[in-house]
Protein backbone atom coordinates (compact mmCIF):
# COMPACT_ATOMS: atom_id res chain seq x y z
CA UNK A 1 0.00 0.00 0.00
CA UNK A 2 1.46 3.59 -1.23
CA UNK A 3 2.06 5.87 1.96
CA UNK A 4 -0.06 9.16 1.84
CA UNK A 5 1.50 12.09 0.47
CA UNK A 6 2.12 14.73 3.64
CA UNK A 7 1.24 18.40 3.56
CA UNK A 8 3.19 20.61 5.56
CA UNK A 9 0.82 23.15 6.93
CA UNK A 10 2.64 26.50 8.49
CA UNK A 11 0.89 28.33 11.35
CA UNK A 12 1.29 30.26 14.16
CA UNK A 13 -0.05 27.94 16.53
CA UNK A 14 -2.54 25.01 17.06
CA UNK A 15 -4.73 27.07 19.34
CA UNK A 16 -8.57 27.38 18.92
CA UNK A 17 -8.37 29.99 16.18
CA UNK A 18 -10.19 30.55 13.31
CA UNK A 19 -7.45 29.45 10.73
CA UNK A 20 -6.60 26.33 13.03
CA UNK A 21 -10.49 25.05 13.37
CA UNK A 22 -10.88 25.61 9.60
CA UNK A 23 -7.75 22.78 8.55
CA UNK A 24 -9.03 20.87 11.68
CA UNK A 25 -12.25 20.78 9.67
CA UNK A 26 -10.52 19.83 6.28
CA UNK A 27 -8.13 17.58 8.11
CA UNK A 28 -10.75 15.57 9.95
CA UNK A 29 -12.89 15.08 6.03
CA UNK A 30 -9.64 13.87 3.98
CA UNK A 31 -8.81 10.66 3.32
CA UNK A 32 -5.78 10.30 5.87
CA UNK A 33 -4.58 6.94 3.86
CA UNK A 34 -4.09 9.45 0.63
CA UNK A 35 -3.52 12.29 2.18
CA UNK A 36 -1.92 13.24 5.60
CA UNK A 37 -1.21 16.85 7.61
CA UNK A 38 1.82 17.96 8.82
CA UNK A 39 2.04 20.97 10.90
CA UNK A 40 5.41 23.77 10.83
CA UNK A 41 4.17 26.22 14.45
CA UNK A 42 6.08 29.46 15.65
CA UNK A 43 7.87 28.76 18.88
CA UNK A 44 7.12 32.14 21.04
CA UNK A 45 9.70 31.54 23.82
CA UNK A 46 13.27 29.22 24.13
CA UNK A 47 12.54 25.72 25.71
CA UNK A 48 9.97 23.03 25.43
CA UNK A 49 7.13 24.10 23.78
CA UNK A 50 3.57 24.00 25.86
CA UNK A 51 1.14 22.10 23.93
CA UNK A 52 -1.82 23.73 22.50
CA UNK A 53 -5.77 23.01 21.84
CA UNK A 54 -5.41 21.22 18.84
CA UNK A 55 -2.07 19.23 19.24
CA UNK A 56 -3.34 15.33 20.46
CA UNK A 57 -5.89 15.93 18.34
CA UNK A 58 -3.29 16.45 14.88
CA UNK A 59 -1.03 13.65 16.52
CA UNK A 60 -3.80 11.13 16.89
CA UNK A 61 -5.46 11.85 13.25
CA UNK A 62 -1.17 10.67 12.28
CA UNK A 63 0.06 14.32 11.64
CA UNK A 64 3.69 15.27 12.90
CA UNK A 65 4.18 19.13 14.59
CA UNK A 66 7.35 20.98 13.86
CA UNK A 67 8.68 24.19 15.02
CA UNK A 68 10.39 27.09 14.40
CA UNK A 69 11.24 30.19 16.23
CA UNK A 70 9.20 32.85 16.40
CA UNK A 71 9.85 35.94 13.49
CA UNK A 72 11.18 38.96 15.11
CA UNK A 73 12.96 40.93 12.75
CA UNK A 74 15.82 41.46 14.76
CA UNK A 75 16.33 37.51 14.56
CA UNK A 76 15.70 37.26 10.45
CA UNK A 77 19.10 35.90 10.05
CA UNK A 78 18.37 32.96 12.98
CA UNK A 79 14.64 32.78 11.29
CA UNK A 80 15.76 32.21 7.91
CA UNK A 81 18.79 29.73 8.74
CA UNK A 82 15.76 27.73 11.40
CA UNK A 83 13.95 27.31 7.79
CA UNK A 84 16.61 26.27 6.03
CA UNK A 85 17.82 23.48 8.27
CA UNK A 86 14.01 22.02 8.35
CA UNK A 87 13.51 21.81 4.65
CA UNK A 88 17.13 20.00 4.22
CA UNK A 89 16.41 17.68 6.55
CA UNK A 90 13.19 16.84 5.90
CA UNK A 91 12.13 15.96 2.38
CA UNK A 92 8.76 14.32 2.23
CA UNK A 93 6.41 17.34 1.70
CA UNK A 94 4.47 16.84 -1.65
CA UNK A 95 2.82 21.00 -0.75
CA UNK A 96 3.71 23.33 1.87
CA UNK A 97 0.49 25.62 2.64
CA UNK A 98 1.66 28.70 4.48
CA UNK A 99 -1.04 29.87 6.76
CA UNK A 100 1.37 32.81 7.98
CA UNK A 101 1.82 34.99 5.32
CA UNK A 102 3.72 37.59 7.12
CA UNK A 103 6.93 35.26 6.82
CA UNK A 104 5.85 32.98 3.89
CA UNK A 105 8.02 35.13 1.37
CA UNK A 106 10.86 33.86 3.36
CA UNK A 107 9.82 30.03 3.93
CA UNK A 108 7.92 28.74 0.53
CA UNK A 109 10.91 29.74 -1.48
CA UNK A 110 13.45 28.20 1.24
CA UNK A 111 10.98 25.01 0.62
CA UNK A 112 11.18 25.53 -3.09
CA UNK A 113 14.83 25.53 -3.00
CA UNK A 114 14.81 22.29 -0.96
CA UNK A 115 12.69 20.47 -3.67
CA UNK A 116 9.24 20.84 -2.37
CA UNK A 117 7.12 20.42 -5.80
CA UNK A 118 4.19 22.80 -4.57
CA UNK A 119 4.01 25.59 -2.86
CA UNK A 120 1.26 27.54 -1.54
CA UNK A 121 0.16 30.84 0.48
CA UNK A 122 -2.97 31.14 2.15
CA UNK A 123 -4.20 34.57 2.75
CA UNK A 124 -7.07 34.51 5.89
CA UNK A 125 -7.35 37.94 7.20
CA UNK A 126 -7.90 41.38 5.24
CA UNK A 127 -6.24 43.05 7.92
CA UNK A 128 -3.36 43.59 9.98
CA UNK A 129 -2.35 44.79 13.44
CA UNK A 130 -2.37 48.26 14.56
CA UNK A 131 1.20 50.50 13.60
CA UNK A 132 4.61 49.47 13.25
CA UNK A 133 3.47 45.61 13.28
CA UNK A 134 1.13 46.15 10.76
CA UNK A 135 3.48 48.36 8.26
CA UNK A 136 6.01 45.74 8.91
CA UNK A 137 3.35 42.85 7.95
CA UNK A 138 2.46 44.48 4.76
CA UNK A 139 5.60 44.91 3.88
CA UNK A 140 7.20 41.53 4.24
CA UNK A 141 4.03 40.39 2.52
CA UNK A 142 5.51 42.30 -0.72
CA UNK A 143 6.80 40.08 -2.55
CA UNK A 144 4.72 37.36 -1.68
CA UNK A 145 2.18 37.36 -4.94
CA UNK A 146 5.81 36.24 -7.08
CA UNK A 147 6.67 33.15 -3.95
CA UNK A 148 4.21 30.64 -4.41
CA UNK A 149 2.57 28.58 -7.41
CA UNK A 150 -0.75 29.09 -5.67
CA UNK A 151 -2.11 32.31 -3.83
CA UNK A 152 -5.23 30.90 -2.22
CA UNK A 153 -7.77 33.40 -0.09
CA UNK A 154 -10.83 32.62 2.44
CA UNK A 155 -12.35 35.67 0.49
CA UNK A 156 -11.77 38.26 -2.44
CA UNK A 157 -11.03 40.95 0.16
CA UNK A 158 -8.66 38.68 2.09
CA UNK A 159 -7.35 38.01 -1.40
CA UNK A 160 -6.44 41.82 -2.28
CA UNK A 161 -5.08 43.17 0.96
CA UNK A 162 -2.54 40.42 1.32
CA UNK A 163 -1.40 39.39 -2.18
CA UNK A 164 -2.20 42.59 -4.01
CA UNK A 165 -4.97 43.97 -6.31
CA UNK A 166 -3.44 42.36 -8.75
CA UNK A 167 -4.03 38.86 -7.42
CA UNK A 168 -7.45 38.82 -8.33
CA UNK A 169 -6.16 39.06 -12.01
CA UNK A 170 -3.85 36.11 -11.64
CA UNK A 171 -3.74 32.73 -12.42
CA UNK A 172 -2.38 31.99 -9.15
CA UNK A 173 -5.57 32.99 -7.60
CA UNK A 174 -8.24 31.38 -6.18
CA UNK A 175 -11.03 31.74 -3.35
CA UNK A 176 -11.10 28.84 -0.84
CA UNK A 177 -14.49 30.06 1.74
CA UNK A 178 -13.71 28.85 5.29
CA UNK A 179 -15.79 25.90 4.85
CA UNK A 180 -17.34 24.22 8.06
CA UNK A 181 -18.96 20.81 8.88
CA UNK A 182 -22.53 22.32 7.85
CA UNK A 183 -23.98 18.85 9.67
CA UNK A 184 -22.53 19.89 12.90
CA UNK A 185 -23.61 22.87 13.69
CA UNK A 186 -27.12 22.34 12.41
CA UNK A 187 -29.70 23.97 15.05
CA UNK A 188 -30.10 21.19 17.63
CA UNK A 189 -32.93 22.20 20.39
CA UNK A 190 -31.93 19.89 23.13
CA UNK A 191 -28.39 20.99 23.22
CA UNK A 192 -29.57 24.58 23.00
CA UNK A 193 -31.96 23.95 26.41
CA UNK A 194 -29.12 21.75 28.15
CA UNK A 195 -26.53 24.10 27.73
CA UNK A 196 -28.87 26.97 29.22
CA UNK A 197 -29.69 24.68 31.98
CA UNK A 198 -25.77 24.26 32.44
CA UNK A 199 -25.20 28.31 32.34
CA UNK A 200 -28.53 28.81 34.49
CA UNK A 201 -29.53 30.95 31.52
CA UNK A 202 -32.97 28.85 30.65
CA UNK A 203 -35.35 32.29 30.34
CA UNK A 204 -32.72 34.77 29.51
CA UNK A 205 -31.75 36.57 25.99
CA UNK A 206 -28.51 35.21 25.05
CA UNK A 207 -26.43 37.51 22.53
CA UNK A 208 -23.59 35.82 21.62
CA UNK A 209 -19.88 36.03 20.25
CA UNK A 210 -17.36 33.72 19.25
CA UNK A 211 -13.57 34.92 18.71
CA UNK A 212 -9.83 35.64 20.06
CA UNK A 213 -9.68 38.70 22.37
CA UNK A 214 -7.80 40.57 19.55
CA UNK A 215 -8.33 44.03 18.49
CA UNK A 216 -9.61 43.11 15.23
CA UNK A 217 -12.65 41.60 16.73
CA UNK A 218 -13.40 44.87 18.26
CA UNK A 219 -14.74 43.42 22.00
CA UNK A 220 -14.84 47.25 23.63
CA UNK A 221 -17.48 48.21 20.81
CA UNK A 222 -19.27 44.77 21.57
CA UNK A 223 -19.49 44.79 25.15
CA UNK A 224 -21.21 48.47 24.57
CA UNK A 225 -23.95 46.90 22.85
CA UNK A 226 -25.04 44.55 25.12
CA UNK A 227 -24.97 47.21 27.74
CA UNK A 228 -27.55 49.42 26.07
CA UNK A 229 -29.69 46.30 25.08
CA UNK A 230 -29.30 44.59 28.96
CA UNK A 231 -30.56 48.74 30.45
CA UNK A 232 -33.30 48.30 27.68
CA UNK A 233 -34.46 44.66 28.44
CA UNK A 234 -33.90 44.55 32.25
CA UNK A 235 -36.29 47.86 32.05
CA UNK A 236 -38.91 45.70 30.22
CA UNK A 237 -38.70 42.73 32.98
CA UNK A 238 -36.05 40.39 31.01
CA UNK A 239 -32.88 39.35 32.01
CA UNK A 240 -30.03 39.18 28.75
CA UNK A 241 -26.86 37.56 29.12
CA UNK A 242 -23.51 38.24 26.49
CA UNK A 243 -21.81 34.77 26.03
CA UNK A 244 -18.18 35.54 25.13
CA UNK A 245 -16.45 32.41 23.79
CA UNK A 246 -12.56 32.52 23.19
CA UNK A 247 -9.49 33.62 24.61
CA UNK A 248 -6.54 36.02 23.83
CA UNK A 249 -4.46 38.94 25.44
CA UNK A 250 -6.93 41.28 25.26
CA UNK A 251 -9.24 39.39 27.39
CA UNK A 252 -8.20 41.21 30.73
CA UNK A 253 -8.95 44.71 29.24
CA UNK A 254 -12.33 43.60 28.79
CA UNK A 255 -13.42 41.97 31.82
CA UNK A 256 -12.22 45.59 32.90
CA UNK A 257 -14.69 46.86 30.81
CA UNK A 258 -17.44 44.97 31.89
CA UNK A 259 -16.55 45.03 35.58
CA UNK A 260 -16.97 49.38 34.93
CA UNK A 261 -20.19 48.81 33.64
CA UNK A 262 -21.68 46.99 36.50
CA UNK A 263 -22.00 43.75 34.36
CA UNK A 264 -19.92 41.06 35.78
CA UNK A 265 -23.14 38.98 36.53
CA UNK A 266 -24.34 39.70 32.89
CA UNK A 267 -21.34 38.97 30.87
CA UNK A 268 -19.79 35.03 31.16
CA UNK A 269 -16.63 34.48 29.75
CA UNK A 270 -16.14 31.39 28.58
CA UNK A 271 -12.99 30.75 27.55
CA UNK A 272 -11.97 27.99 24.54
CA UNK A 273 -14.82 25.20 24.55
CA UNK A 274 -13.93 22.19 22.30
CA UNK A 275 -17.58 21.74 21.50
CA UNK A 276 -18.50 25.16 20.36
CA UNK A 277 -21.68 24.09 18.03
CA UNK A 278 -23.42 23.40 21.40
CA UNK A 279 -22.99 27.10 22.39
CA UNK A 280 -24.32 28.35 19.16
CA UNK A 281 -27.84 26.73 19.73
CA UNK A 282 -27.93 28.65 23.00
CA UNK A 283 -27.95 31.94 21.72
CA UNK A 284 -30.62 33.99 20.16
CA UNK A 285 -28.43 36.50 18.47
CA UNK A 286 -24.85 36.93 17.16
CA UNK A 287 -23.12 39.77 17.21
CA UNK A 288 -20.00 39.84 15.36
CA UNK A 289 -18.16 44.09 15.41
CA UNK A 290 -15.06 43.33 13.67
CA UNK A 291 -12.31 45.67 12.61
CA UNK A 292 -11.38 43.70 9.85
CA UNK A 293 -11.66 40.02 9.15
CA UNK A 294 -10.98 37.85 5.90
CA UNK A 295 -13.81 35.97 5.60
CA UNK A 296 -15.22 34.88 9.81
CA UNK A 297 -16.19 31.03 10.07
CA UNK A 298 -18.09 31.83 12.79
CA UNK A 299 -20.36 33.91 11.09
CA UNK A 300 -20.72 30.84 8.84
CA UNK A 301 -21.36 28.70 11.77
CA UNK A 302 -23.98 30.63 13.28
CA UNK A 303 -25.76 31.07 10.27
CA UNK A 304 -25.84 26.53 10.22
CA UNK A 305 -27.06 26.87 13.42
CA UNK A 306 -30.07 29.24 12.59
CA UNK A 307 -28.69 32.46 14.02
CA UNK A 308 -29.91 35.95 13.69
CA UNK A 309 -26.25 38.46 13.48
CA UNK A 310 -25.35 41.56 13.41
CA UNK A 311 -21.78 42.24 11.71
CA UNK A 312 -19.56 44.73 10.57
CA UNK A 313 -20.24 45.90 7.60
CA UNK A 314 -16.19 45.93 7.40
CA UNK A 315 -16.17 42.41 6.96
CA UNK A 316 -16.65 40.82 2.93
CA UNK A 317 -20.24 40.20 2.05
CA UNK A 318 -19.19 36.74 0.69
CA UNK A 319 -20.22 35.81 4.31
CA UNK A 320 -23.85 37.18 4.07
CA UNK A 321 -24.99 33.89 2.75
CA UNK A 322 -28.33 33.83 4.01
CA UNK A 323 -31.42 36.30 4.96
CA UNK A 324 -29.96 36.07 8.56
CA UNK A 325 -27.12 38.67 8.32
CA UNK A 326 -27.35 41.77 8.44
CA UNK A 327 -24.29 44.73 8.05
CA UNK A 328 -24.13 47.31 10.11
CA UNK A 329 -21.36 49.86 10.32
CA UNK A 330 -18.88 50.20 13.41
CA UNK A 331 -18.97 53.85 12.70
CA UNK A 332 -22.45 54.35 13.70
CA UNK A 333 -23.04 54.37 17.60
CA UNK A 334 -23.77 51.20 19.29
CA UNK A 335 -27.33 52.21 20.48
CA UNK A 336 -27.79 51.64 16.55
CA UNK A 337 -26.95 48.00 16.95
CA UNK A 338 -28.55 47.61 20.00
CA UNK A 339 -31.80 48.89 18.46
CA UNK A 340 -31.55 46.80 15.39
CA UNK A 341 -31.50 43.55 17.67
CA UNK A 342 -34.41 44.78 19.96
CA UNK A 343 -36.38 44.99 16.63
CA UNK A 344 -35.68 41.23 15.39
CA UNK A 345 -35.31 39.47 18.76
CA UNK A 346 -38.44 37.61 17.63
CA UNK A 347 -38.07 35.10 14.79
CA UNK A 348 -38.38 31.19 14.63
CA UNK A 349 -35.40 29.80 14.72
CA UNK A 350 -34.95 26.78 12.21
CA UNK A 351 -32.00 24.91 11.42
CA UNK A 352 -29.98 26.61 8.37
CA UNK A 353 -27.23 24.11 7.76
CA UNK A 354 -28.65 23.78 4.57
CA UNK A 355 -28.59 26.81 3.17
CA UNK A 356 -25.29 27.15 3.95
CA UNK A 357 -24.64 24.05 2.29
CA UNK A 358 -26.07 24.52 -0.66
CA UNK A 359 -23.69 28.01 -0.63
CA UNK A 360 -20.50 26.02 -0.95
CA UNK A 361 -19.57 26.38 2.36
CA UNK A 362 -19.61 22.81 3.02
CA UNK A 363 -16.07 21.29 4.20
CA UNK A 364 -17.15 17.69 2.95
CA UNK A 365 -17.40 19.23 -0.19
CA UNK A 366 -14.16 21.73 -0.39
CA UNK A 367 -12.16 18.78 1.30
CA UNK A 368 -12.45 16.58 -2.17
CA UNK A 369 -11.18 19.42 -3.72
CA UNK A 370 -8.51 19.88 -2.02
CA UNK A 371 -7.57 16.09 -1.85
CA UNK A 372 -7.59 16.71 -5.57
CA UNK A 373 -4.96 19.38 -5.16
CA UNK A 374 -2.81 17.77 -2.63
CA UNK A 375 -2.54 14.45 -4.79
CA UNK A 376 -1.90 16.06 -8.47
CA UNK A 377 -0.26 19.56 -7.46
CA UNK A 378 -3.22 21.48 -9.75
CA UNK A 379 -6.68 22.82 -8.89
CA UNK A 380 -9.83 21.98 -10.66
CA UNK A 381 -11.59 25.27 -11.43
CA UNK A 382 -15.01 24.91 -11.83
Amino acid sequence: MEKPVRVLHVLGGLSLGGAESRIMELYRCMDRERVQFDFLLHQKEEGERVPEFYDEEVRRLGGNIYTLPKFRLYNYLQYKKAVRDFFREHHEFAVVQGHMTSTAAIYLPQAGRAGVPVLAAHARSAGVDQGMKGRLTRLLRLPLLGCADYCFACSGEAGEAVFGRRWKDSPKALVLPNAVDTDRFAFDQEARERIRRKLGIGDCTVIGHVGRFHYAKNHEYLTEVFALLHQRLEAAGRRAVLLLLGEGSGRERVEEQVKGLGLSGQVLFLGNQKEVRDYYQAMDYFVFPSRFEGLPGTVVEAQAAGLRCIISDRITPEVGISGLVHFESISRPPQVWADYILRHLSYERKDGSGMVKAAGFDVREQALQMERFYLTGKIKRE
